[in-house]
């Protein structure tokens, strides 16, 4: 386990001689992640550095995944080692919401808070490594994350979404940026307890979104990654309701919140779409080249029975609802996440599954054996399938995605395509930029394939971060391979702050 590499340290000071120095553990899905970004603008804000190595902490926080048993052990083993390196760890996130869980392994934490507890990680920061006192510095109010100077910070409850938590520390490339639109799940899945860890869904207003938006893009971001626990379902909370953004104003709903990002010039992509009606208004957009055709729809499984038993919107609809999306924007790339030996899964009902999967043909796929996880209802359920067919079944269904996979990447060969580069891949005695590593619009970060790439004649060039355009020679089963062949300039609808190149 390592800390973030954040590197915070005043100009000109050794680490070793600095003071207050906080250590930083971020486990979990891109939705902790913004969380971690939270806290760790908020350490910034007061005067905190955040230490790269366990040697140089004064203290660690840990910000915790919940939601699965091997990411509880995890979580649990990233804790024991800070105690172990430092002796202060503060504990947030998910597993944070079970206390009981972590007291029992580590005794001898710190402190425990809960997901998106930035307030409350502050305060034990503070009791832990109180800043010095400083006679013109303490007379000024800390600021929370993405507080307007001046403005009044109201109750934490009214507000824990909204621009005043929006962080501007950003642990992502400076390329792209996930950008959460709310918390918490109204859903009563039997296998899940998100709503148990981070209660009901809390949607931010559009234009608190939409502002952090644009400071983004501003600051050079080129790619929003939108994120929730239900995407679809943004706004429902707060009955839609509207909030101004420059003098415009706009609803709290996705189809209206989506066209709006995609005026910005960014490329904008969502996860976690459950198939609604109303998506397809969204789709509409990705037709019209507003926002990325993409879309990650967790729809989990096939069989009717077993989305009844996993208490899953949409049993029996889902093909129709691919197909609809599909005549609206042939082009759009549709990922999705699997469950495999769900109890009571009989191998009809998995023959049900993998027919789902050679009509519906998905772009991009991934699968898991069904775990108990500690509170879910699904724990009770009958007939629980044995592990050794579980993992039987995985492999058999990884197998029909992956030949799927193979045949749509193998229909791109030929094809000159945008690709936003992320990486540098050079071998020993090439010129610097030679090879590089990008995605495709049909590719989200961290989850999905990657476009190996010869920069040709545009060597040296090419930055990370950059959009290019690349001929496809060839692929395989998750990869495409190409060459560079021109490098066009990207010119997005916000104004830029500092001075950034014409890429």
């Amino acid at each position: 386990m390592t800390l973030l590499d954040f590197p915070t340290r005043e100009a000109g000071t050794p680490l070793h001689e600095q003071k207050n120095r906080v250590g930083f553990i971020s486990l979990g899905c891109p939705k902790a992640l913004v969380d971690s970004e939270r806290i760790l603008t908020q350490l910034r804000a007061e005067g905190y550095t955040v230490a790269d190595s366990y040697e140089s902490a004064d203290t660690v926080i840990v910000n915790t995944c919940g939601f699965i048993t091997p990411a509880v052990e995890e979580s649990l083993s990233a804790i024991g080692e800070a105690l172990d390196a430092t002796g202060k760890v503060i504990v947030t996130g998910c597993l944070g919401e079970r206390p009981e869980k972590i007291l029992e392994r580590h005794p001898k934490v710190a402190a425990i808070t809960g997901s998106e507890a930035v307030d409350d990680v502050m305060r034990h920061v503070r009791e832990l490594l109180p800043m010095e006192q400083h006679p013109y510095t303490d007379l000024l109010p800390t600021a929370a994350p993405g507080t307007r100077s001046g403005a009044a910070v109201p109750e934490r409850e009214a507000t824990r979404h909204g621009d005043v938590f929006a962080p501007s520390v950003k642990l992502t490339p400076r390329h792209f940026a996930y950008l959460k639109i709310a918390e918490g799940c109204n859903h009563t899945c039997s296998f899940c307890i998100i709503p148990k860890l981070r209660g009901q869904q809390v949607s931010r207003d559009a234009a608190a979104v939409l502002y952090e938006a644009f400071r983004l893009v501003a600051g050079g971001t080129k790619e929003l990654v939108v994120i929730s626990q239900d995407t679809s379902a943004y706004g429902v909370d707060i009955r839609y309701r509207e909030s101004e953004f420059q003098e415009t104003q706009v609803r709290a709903h996705l189809t209206d919140l989506a066209a709006k990002l995609g005026e910005m010039g960014a490329w904008v992509r969502m996860h976690y779409v459950y198939p609604y009606p109303h998506v397809e208004k969204v789709v509409e957009l990705m037709a019209q080249g507003k926002i990325l055709p993409y879309l990650d729809v967790p729809l989990q499984h096939a069989s009717p029975r077993v989305l009844r038993a996993m208490r899953r919107p949409g049993a029996g609809k889902q093909l129709d609802t691919i197909r609809r999306w599909r005549e609206i924007c042939p082009d759009i790339t549709i990922r999705s996440t699997f469950i495999v030996g769900f109890p009571g899964e009989t191998e009809a009902e998995f023959q049900e599954l993998l027919t789902f999967l050679e009509e519906a043909r998905l772009d991009r796929v991934g699968a898991f054996p069904y775990s108990d996880v500690e509170e879910a209802d699904a724990n009770v359920l009958a007939d629980p399938v044995p592990e050794d067919v579980k993992q039987e079944r995985l492999a058999r269904f990884m197998e029909v995605a992956q030949r799927i996979s193979a045949e749509k990447l193998a229909e791109k060969v030929g094809r000159v395509m945008p690709i936003i580069i992320d990486e540098f891949n050079d071998d020993e005695g090439d010129l610097p930029g030679t090879r590089l590593i990008g995605r495709t619009k049909g590719d989200a970060p961290g989850i999905d394939g990657q476009v190996y790439l010869y920069a040709g004649e545009f060597a040296g060039q090419v930055k990370i971060g950059d959009i290019v355009e690349a001929r496809i020679e060839e692929s395989d089963e998750y990869d495409l391979f190409g060459e560079v062949v021109a490098r066009p300039a990207w010119k997005p609808n916000v104004p830029q702050l500092g001075h950034f190149s014409h890429h």
